[in-house]
């Protein structure tokens, strides 16, 4: 059946087990929870009934409410139950008012819907390493089925409210310890159990605990209300331009001075405000985007199946390359990693060691989990070893002719099955690959850095790549825990290449006369980590150097061509690795504006033959972020006209995971859409005519914004619309 369901069976002994159906982590769609309504008052109205248990088929108690559901209400394609229904009549007075004791058999996961079905039972029993959570905060709404109220009740105000401003799922031992679990048990004997500790509550051998009136476990209002305060404090620091972590706390804190019928009202209006927020609308259209990004037509419907990839070499011990090692490690990949000396080699050893150590100290990783990850690594200085690895990973330096020699190198020493991959981040594929027979599986795997810590894997395919080994290589990155895009073939690919004219368009504005804090505190305000400047001094103006005489090479009628950073850098200002560039650093990295950047900046100008333009320190930062955003848009644009992304939802995702573009905004082209593409085009127009042709706006731009179609819709159905 696609519809979700609950069943019910009585048992001889008197307990009514109800579970919860709905693959592939039984979510709780609007279809379930009827199903559970009407079972659960089937149980209750039958005499040979006494006590019920609750569970999940297949291993996993519940995921959570149906997320898709969430989209299908948004866009009013499907009625929601009134407020309160679910919360109120369904899991306060249905479940928990019951006559009729029940219990949580909880194995695999209890997340957010699902653990407050759980905290809503008398009493919950689990497996060991369940995961148990509510994690609602990352999609831009609260906990709505009393969250908010059972959980500071059943394990303290403090922790609860750090498991779900932080959306932080803890495990089944450790809810044991805090009190929402009651016991553990091996996963054959959860059900039996659940049934036995039913039992005893009816027959009063146990305590009859409703979470909602539970109050042993709460702070004096007044102490209470301190915690409150700073984790308000806590919330506007953390998320400045976030409205649902402080509506959860007021949420809290109604329950607790006005009583949890209240706080469950409260919450219950709450939930449903947000839930049509912009926010959620963007965070929801994430969570979806990137589960997408995996399915890439004309290569994932073909069914082909991954084959295995047991083994990795990594050319290159440098900063990439040993973050790169140290990812594929951590996911159990034995590791060859290859350096030109024994000098580079033990360097590159060492750091992956540190970034392996540095785990151990964040008590992520134990001594032994540490020296077991280390011995999967085996260091090298030729490729005598390369005949038994099915991938390779090259992250040397970008050097055409140097990468196109080690490419030649591996056709002769890697097996015909084994996978080519290079970590450029600029140069064309087919450069690298010219002189090489084995075309065909030849492939970019573009990490960002660093490696074993950023999320996104920019998968790059040629002409004459295979579907097979595009498959492979998601399979690794799925394995390596990375958010897969897979892209076409070209200078930058599609992250780069989209947001050069992020620091671009930041250059030619202070040449135009704006301050460099002024634009990256307008653009840190808007939810970016740093401003194209600080982000400029944490790459080093080397790299800012290179990759802009790449664009300069191959866009230049788009290339800003400011001499700011070259002048710079004649100085030795080579920025946060030398503690100088746009900003002064002390010893511990802390950042300060520097006075002196003002000589290098009245040079620039000189040189570029620019005047001030007074309007320019007019503009708020609503509009700086526009002047610094829409130019990244325009270049977004150009890559879904030419094919390189398929999709507008991959760049999405790629502009949160590679470049820390704010998730609460939904991705660089959902938050252009917010605007319409008529406003981002009137808005290039205008500065193409005060300030040039790198604002000017593309063709796909002109068209969109003429027929009034969104950017992010796809081009064969914006085509059956024009």
């Amino acid at each position: 059946m696609s519809k979700g369901r609950t069943t019910i069976e009585v048992g001889s002994d008197g307990v009514a087990i109800i579970t919860i159906i709905n693959p592939p982590v039984n979510s709780l769609s609007v279809d379930v929870l009827y199903s559970l309504k009407e079972n659960y008052e089937q149980a209750l109205s039958r005499n040979d009934v006494k006590a019920i248990v609750v569970t999940g088929a297949k291993g996993k108690f519940s995921g959570g409410f149906d997320i898709s559901a969430f989209g299908d209400v948004q866009g009013g394609k499907r009625e929601q139950p009134k407020v309160g229904f679910i919360s109120i009549e369904v899991i306060t007075d249905t479940l928990e008012g019951a006559k009729k004791p029940s219990v949580a058999a909880i194995d695999g996961l209890a997340l957010g819907g699902g653990l407050e079905v759980a905290m809503a039972c008398h009493a919950r029993i689990s497996t060991k390493g369940a995961q148990l959570g509510l994690p609602e905060l990352q999609l831009g709404v609260i906990p709505g089925f009393g969250g908010t109220q059972r959980l500071p009740r059943l394990v303290g105000l403090t922790k609860a409210l750090e498991m779900m401003l932080l959306s932080k799922p803890i495990k089944a031992e450790e809810a044991n310890s805090l009190g929402l679990v009651d016991a553990l048990v091996p996963q054959n004997e959860l059900v039996s159990t659940a049934r036995k500790w039913a039992l005893d509550i009816y027959e009063c051998r146990r305590p009859w605990v409703r979470s909602l009136y539970k109050t042993d476990k709460l702070e004096p209002l007044g102490e209470a209300r301190e915690i409150l305060k700073f984790a308000r404090m806590q919330a506007k620091k953390q998320a400045a331009n976030l409205n649902h972590p402080l509506v959860c706390i007021d949420v809290i804190e109604e329950g607790i001075a006005s009583g949890p019928r209240a706080g469950l009202w409260k919450e219950a209006n709450a939930f449903q405000d947000l839930l049509f927020s912009d926010t959620c609308k963007a965070l929801v259209h994430v969570f979806f985007s990137q589960r997408a990004t995996s399915k890439v037509p004309g290569v994932t419907d073909l069914g082909l199946v991954p084959r295995k990839v047991q083994k990795v070499a990594i050319i290159g011990g440098g900063l990439m390359g040993s973050g790169i090692a140290t990812a594929l490690l951590l996911s159990n990949y034995p590791v060859i990693l290859k350096e030109v000396n024994e000098k580079f080699l033990q360097a590159g050893i060492e750091r992956i060691k540190g970034n392996l150590r540095s785990r151990v100290k964040k008590g992520k990783m134990t001594e032994e989990k540490f020296e077991r990850t280390l011995s999967l690594l085996t260091g090298v200085l030729d490729y005598e070893k390369f005949k038994e690895v099915d991938l390779v990973i090259e992250a040397v330096i970008e050097n055409v002719s140097l990468k196109q020699q080690i490419f030649s190198d591996l056709e002769k020493y890697c097996g015909p099955h084994c996978i080519l991959a290079t970590n450029t981040s600029t140069i064309d594929l087919n450069l690298i690959g010219d002189k090489t027979r084995s075309k065909d599986r030849i492939i970019g795997a573009h990490f960002f850095s660093p490696a074993h810590i950023m999320p996104l894997l920019e998968i790059v395919r040629t002409d004459n790549t295979s579907p097979q080994t595009i498959v492979d290589l998601l399979e690794v990155g799925k394995n390596i825990k990375k958010t897969p895009i897979v892209v076409g073939n070209c200078t930058g690919f599609a992250v780069n290449r989209m947001f050069f004219p992020y620091s671009q368009s930041a250059l030619l504005l202070v040449d135009y006369g704006m301050d460099v804090y002024r634009i990256d505190r307008a653009c840190t305000k808007f939810g970016m980590p740093m401003g194209p400047f600080r982000l400029a001094d944490l790459v080093g103006f080397g790299v800012a150097v290179a990759t802009g005489m790449q664009y300069l090479e191959h866009f230049p009628e788009r290339t800003y061509k400011s001499m700011l950073v070259p002048l710079m850098l004649e100085d030795k200002r080579t920025g946060e690795a030398s503690k100088i560039g746009f900003y002064k650093y002390d010893n511990r990295r802390k950042a300060s504006p520097d006075p002196e950047i003002a000589k290098y900046i009245q040079k620039s100008r000189q040189i570029a033959g620019v005047t001030p333009d007074p309007a320019l320190l007019k503009l708020g930062d609503k509009d700086i972020v526009e002047m610094v955003f829409f130019p990244v848009v325009n270049e977004a644009c150009r890559v879904l006209a030419e094919g390189i992304s398929v999709k507008s939802s991959d760049l999405d995702i790629a502009s949160i995971f590679g470049m820390g573009f704010p998730p609460y905004r939904g991705g660089v082209m959902l938050w252009a859409d917010s605007f319409g593409a008529k406003y981002v085009h009137s808005k290039l127009e205008q500065w193409t005519k005060q300030y040039g042709d790198f604002f000017k706006p593309c063709a796909y731009l002109a068209e969109r914004a003429a027929k009034g179609i969104s950017l992010s819709a796809p081009i064969n159905e914006a085509k059956a619309r024009l």
